[in-house]
C-alpha cells in the first residue's frame, strides 16, 4: 500500500474511502494491526545526538591544538616535564571553556514529536474507541471536536461548522473553515479545505475524517525530514578561522622545521637543544589563548543580547549577525501581533476607526480622528450590540490579563464592545439567546434569536458580506430604515479587502415575542443591514521603525508568508516594505531555479508559500552571496530557520519546533529586537578584530625573537615556558577586556560585513607586522642591555618578560580604537574592564617576578624598582609610536 502520491484533497469522499479500503464503521481490529506493521507507528523519529564525550572530543578538533599536542609529546620525550605540563594545561583549559559554552544540541525533530497528541478518538469495527495516537494507521476513521489537536493527516468525510487553526503550518492568522467537499488538485496547501493536518488545532465545530498519512508521511513529518536533511552551516567567522588556522599551522610547522634543520646542520647545535628551540618557536607563534578568549567574547555578546530580549542558543550566531544582508521574515506573529483586531467600522452614517489591539479593553473609538461620545451614535451602538449577541466566545480578565475562549473573530467583537464601554455579560443577560443557527462554511453566516425583558424579540446575523447583503432589503440611515444602497456597500467591501482586512457584515430585524425557533427561512430576506467591520492582524507598533533601521544598515527585509497576497501586501505597505511585484507560491512553482535566482533580489513580498518555497528562496538568495537571517514562529518555518545562516524564532508565540531549529530566540516576540541584535553582532565582530589585532603581534614578536636568536647563534631572550605564561596570562586578562568594548559610533550606518573578506585585511596585517617588529626590537634591546651590564641570563630574561607584558598593557589601550586616536580621557580611562585587567596582570607579574615557587618554575629573578621604571618608560614610548603610526595611516587614508 502506497498512498503518498495520492491527491486526497481532490478526491470525493467515496473515492477516498474506496482507495483506503475502509468505511465509516472504520477498520477491523485485525486490519488495523496489519496496517500498523506495514506503515509503522504514528511518530516522528528523532535524529541521533552527540554524546557528552563526543562533544568534549570535538573541542580538540583544531589544527592549532594538534600542533600544541605534538609539541607536548616532543617535550615529554625530552623529559621537559614542566614544559609538557604547561602546554597540556593550555590545551585542556581551551577545551573546557569550549565545552561549557557550546550551545544545546539540535532538538527540532524531538519538538515536532511533542506536537502529536497522545490520544485520538477513532471508530473501529463500528465502535467508538479512545486509543493512543501513535497507533493510528491510514484508513482509520477519526472523530474531531473543538479543542482537539489533529492526530494525523485526515481527509474530512463529514464536518459541521469545523474551523481549524493552521497558523503553525501555513502562517495564516485566521482559523480556516473546513469542509468535506473536494477542492481542485493544484491548489496550495493552505487552500486544501478538505484536509485536516496533523498537529493543528480544532477551534470550532466537529468532524469525521479518515487517516490518509501518519508519522513521517504527514505534512509535519515531511518537515521533520527536511529538517534532518538541511546541512548544518558554519558561520563566516568559523570558516575564516578554519582557513586561518590551517595556513598558520602549516607556516609554523614549516618554519619550526626549517629552524631545526638550520640549527643542527649549519650551526651544529645539539639535536635535543634544537628540538626544544623548534618547540619554542611553535609554542610562541601559536595564539593558544585565542580560542578561549574568542569564546568568552562571544559569550559576553550573548549576555548583552539577552538584556535586549534576544536569547542566543548557539554562540557563533552572535558573530553571523554582523554580516547579515537579508532578513526573510514571516508575517503572522513576527511582524504582526497574531491577534485579530477590529480597526474599521462602516455604518450607513459614518466611517469609524478603532485604536488598540488584542483581546482587551484598551482602545478608543474615533470619528474624523476625534474620540466620539457613543451615546450620540446609535448607528455604532446597535452594530456593536449585534456583534456581542450573535457570538459564541467568552472573554474575561484574570490577574490583569485578558483571556479569550472561542473563535478569534468573536473575541474581536467582544473586545470592540469593551472598548465601547459595553460589558458583554450584561448585554447577554438583558437580551437572552433563545435559539441560533451556527456558522457553517456552506452558508457562511451565523444567526441568533434574542428576547429582552420588555417582551421584544430580535434576530441578529453576522457573516460574509456578500451573503449578508443578499439577505437584506433595507439599511439604517440617520436612524431610519431606508432601501439598501448595494453599490455603496460593495465599494466599501472592496476597499477594506484591498487593505488586507477580513470583512464581516452584520444585520438584524425585529420579530414577534412568540418567535422561539430560528429557521433559515427567517433570515433569508428582509433583514436590515447594520454595517461592515474590518478585521486585521495588525503590525506591531515597533515593526516599521525596526524595518527602517535594518534598511539603513544595508539589510534588505523580505516578507515570506503563507497568508493571502492582499494581506501580505497591506502589512508590507504599513511597515515600509513596498513591492509592486509580489510572487505567490503558484508563481514560484512556475519558475525554475535559474529564473527564481534572477527574480529574487527584486521581489520583497512572497505570499501563499510552503516550507519548500522558503528553502528555494534561501537557495536563490545564496546565489547572490547573501547572508540570510530567517525569522518565524510556526512549524512551517522550521526548515528555513535551520537552513538560513541564522534562524530567529519568536519566544512567546513560537512553537518549540521553531525555537529548537533557530540560533536566536526573541523572548518578547519583538521584531525590533532584531535590530538591536544586529547592532550587538556587529559590536562583537569589531571586538573580535580588536582581539586578533592584540594577540597576534604578541605571538609573532615572541616567535621572531627566538627565530632571530637562533639565526644569529644568540642566547634565547625568553624561554618557551615563559612565553606560555605571557600568552595565557595576558589572553585571559587583557584580551578578555576587549570583549566589553562599547559599540562604535554609526555602527548601524555601515554596510553589512562581506562574509568573504579575509580575516586579516592589508591594514590589519601591516599593523601586526609593524607592532611585532617593535616588540622584537625592544625585547632584544632590553636583553642585550641587561647582559652587557653584567646581569645573569635569568635576570635579563625576567626583564624581557616584564617589558613584553608592559608593552602589551599599553598596546591593549592602543587596540581600543583600531583607526582612531586613543589619546584622550575616554580612550585611556574610559573602560573599567581594561583598567581592572591591567591591575590583574600587574599583580600576576609581581608574583611571577618575586614569588619563590614561580622563580623556581619559570627561572625568574627579582628586579629593582629602578628597572621597573625603565621598563615602564620604554613601553610608554612604544605606545606613543603606535599612536603616531595610526595618525599617519589616517592622513594617508584621507588622501585616497
Amino acid at each position: 500500500m502506497n498512498f503518498s502520491k495520492a491527491k486526497w484533497h481532490a478526491e470525493s469522499t467515496d473515492q477516498v474511502l474506496k482507495k483506503l479500503s475502509t468505511s465509516l464503521n472504520g477498520l477491523t481490529l485485525d486490519e488495523a494491526e496489519k496496517r500498523l506493521k506495514i506503515f509503522g507507528t504514528n511518530i516522528i523519529s528523532i535524529e541521533k545526538k552527540y554524546t557528552l564525550w563526543r562533544r568534549l572530543i570535538n573541542q580538540f578538533h583544531n589544527v592549532l591544538i594538534y600542533v600544541l599536542l605534538i609539541a607536548s609529546i616532543i617535550t615529554a620525550s625530552l623529559q621537559h616535564w614542566i614544559d609538557t605540563g604547561v602546554i597540556l594545561g593550555a590545551v585542556f583549559l581551551n577545551a573546557l571553556i569550549g565545552f561549557i559554552q557550546e550551545g544545546k544540541a539540535e532538538k527540532a525533530i524531538d519538538a515536532l514529536k511533542q506536537m502529536l497528541p497522545p490520544q485520538a478518538h477513532v471508530t473501529r469495527a463500528g465502535k467508538n474507541l479512545r486509543i493512543h495516537a501513535n497507533k493510528l494507521v491510514p484508513g482509520d476513521v477519526v472523530l474531531l471536536h473543538s479543542g482537539d489537536k489533529v492526530p494525523a493527516d485526515l481527509r474530512l468525510i463529514k464536518s459541521k461548522d469545523l474551523q481549524i487553526q493552521e497558523a503553525i503550518l501555513t502562517g495564516e492568522s485566521l482559523p480556516v473553515d473546513k469542509s468535506s467537499q473536494a477542492v481542485p488538485e493544484d491548489v496550495a496547501l493552505a487552500d486544501r479545505f478538505s484536509i485536516a493536518y496533523s498537529g493543528t488545532l480544532v477551534t470550532y465545530g466537529t468532524a469525521i475524517g479518515v487517516v490518509i498519512a501518519t508519522g513521517k508521511e504527514t505534512e509535519i513529518g515531511r518537515i521533520s525530514l527536511m529538517l534532518a536533511n538541511v546541512p548544518k552551516l558554519t558561520t563566516p567567522l568559523i570558516r575564516q578561522l578554519a582557513v586561518f588556522s590551517r595556513w598558520l599551522a602549516v607556516a609554523i610547522l614549516l618554519f619550526s622545521f626549517a629552524i631545526f634543520l638550520f640549527g643542527v646542520f649549519i650551526r651544529q647545535y645539539p639535536v635535543d637543544e634544537m628540538f626544544i628551540a623548534a618547540v619554542a618557536i611553535a609554542v610562541s607563534a601559536i595564539p593558544e589563548g585565542l580560542p578561549a578568549v574568542m569564546t568568552i567574547i562571544l559569550a559576553i555578546g550573548v549576555t548583552r543580547m539577552a538584556k535586549h530580549r534576544a536569547i542566543v542558543r548557539r554562540l557563533p550566531a552572535v558573530e553571523t549577525l554582523s554580516s547579515v544582508t537579508v532578513i526573510c521574515t514571516d508575517k503572522t506573529g513576527t511582524l504582526t501581533k497574531n491577534e485579530l483586531t477590529i480597526q474599521h467600522i462602516i455604518t450607513g452614517d459614518h466611517h469609524y476607526s478603532v485604536t488598540g489591539s488584542g483581546y482587551n479593553d484598551n482602545g478608543r473609538i474615533l470619528l474624523h480622528h476625534q474620540e466620539v461620545n457613543l451615546d450620540a451614535h446609535n448607528d455604532f451602538l446597535i452594530l456593536v450590540k449585534a456583534g456581542i449577541l450573535c457570538n459564541d466566545a467568552s472573554l474575561y480578565k484574570e490577574n490583569e490579563s485578558w483571556h479569550l475562549y472561542g473563535n478569534p473573530v468573536d473575541g474581536a467583537l467582544l473586545s470592540l464592545g469593551l472598548k465601547a464601554g459595553i460589558d458583554y455579560k450584561d448585554e447577554v443577560n438583558l437580551c437572552h439567546k433563545i435559539d441560533f443557527i451556527p456558522f457553517e462554511s456552506t452558508h457562511k453566516f451565523m444567526a441568533s434569536l434574542h428576547h429582552d425583558h420588555k417582551g421584544r424579540a430580535y434576530i441578529y446575523v453576522k457573516g460574509a458580506p456578500e451573503i449578508i447583503l443578499e439577505m437584506c432589503s433595507h439599511q439604517l440611515k440617520n436612524q431610519q430604515k431606508v432601501f439598501i444602497d448595494r453599490m455603496f456597500w460593495h465599494s466599501q467591501i472592496s476597499e477594506l479587502a484591498q487593505n488586507g482586512m477580513r470583512v464581516l457584515a452584520l444585520a438584524y430585524r425585529p420579530t414577534v415575542a412568540a418567535h422561539t425557533n430560528l429557521l433559515f427561512k427567517d433570515v433569508e430576506k428582509n433583514l436590515i443591514f447594520l454595517g461592515l467591520i474590518g478585521i486585521a492582524d495588525p503590525p506591531r507598533e515597533e515593526a516599521h521603525h525596526a524595518v527602517s533601521q535594518c534598511q539603513k544598515a544595508g539589510i534588505c527585509v523580505k516578507i515570506i508568508t503563507g497568508d493571502h497576497k492582499e494581506t501580505a501586501f497591506a502589512i508590507g505597505k504599513q511597515i515600509g516594505i513596498s513591492s509592486h511585484h509580489i510572487l505567490t507560491g503558484e508563481n514560484l512553482d512556475a519558475l525554475d531555479d535559474v529564473l527564481l535566482a534572477k527574480e529574487v533580489n527584486d521581489v520583497d513580498i512572497y505570499a501563499r508559500t510552503t516550507p519548500e518555497h522558503k528553502l528555494r528562496l534561501i537557495k536563490a538568495l545564496r546565489q547572490h552571496n547573501h547572508v540570510i537571517a530567517m525569522t518565524g514562529d510556526g512549524v512551517n518555518d522550521a526548515p528555513a530557520l535551520k537552513s538560513a545562516d541564522i534562524g530567529i524564532a519568536m519566544g512567546l508565540k513560537g512553537t518549540d519546533v521553531a525555537k529548537e531549529a533557530a540560533e536566536i530566540v526573541l523572548a518578547d516576540d519583538n521584531f525590533a529586537s532584531i535590530t538591536q541584535a544586529v547592532k550587538e553582532g556587529r559590536t562583537v565582530y569589531d571586538n573580535l578584530k580588536k582581539l586578533i589585532l592584540f594577540l597576534l603581534p604578541n605571538d609573532a614578536g615572541e616567535g621572531l625573537s627566538i627565530f632571530i636568536a637562533i639565526l644569529l647563534g644568540y642566547t634565547l631572550p625568553i624561554t618557551p615556558l615563559q612565553i606560555l605564561w605571557v600568552n595565557l596570562v595576558t589572553a585571559v586578562t587583557l584580551g578578555v577586556a576587549l570583549a566589553f568594548e562599547p559599540t562604535e559610533k554609526n555602527i548601524m550606518s555601515r554596510k553589512p560585513r562581506d562574509p568573504h573578506e579575509t580575516l586579516l585585511s592589508r591594514f590589519l596585517l601591516w599593523r601586526i607586522i609593524f607592532v611585532s617588529f617593535l616588540f622584537v626590537l625592544v625585547m632584544f634591546g632590553v636583553f642585550a642591555y641587561e647582559t652587557k651590564q653584567g646581569a645573569t641570563i635569568g635576570l635579563a630574561r625576567t626583564s624581557v618578560v616584564n617589558v613584553l607584558v608592559l608593552m602589551e598593557v599599553f598596546y591593549l589601550i592602543n587596540c581600543r580604537k583600531i583607526y582612531d586616536s586613543i589619546l584622550n580621557r575616554e580612550g585611556v580611562l574610559g573602560s573599567s574592564p581594561v583598567l581592572i585587567s591591567i591591575g590583574l596582570v600587574i599583580v600576576f607579574q609581581i608574583g611571577f617576578t618575586y614569588l619563590p615557587f614561580m622563580q623556581m618554575i619559570f627561572a625568574t629573578k627579582s628586579i629593582s624598582i629602578g628597572a621597573w621604571i625603565a621598563l615602564f618608560s620604554i613601553s610608554f614610548v612604544v605606545f606613543l609610536i603606535i599612536e603616531l603610526e595610526k595618525w599617519l595611516m589616517r592622513i594617508i587614508s584621507n588622501k585616497k
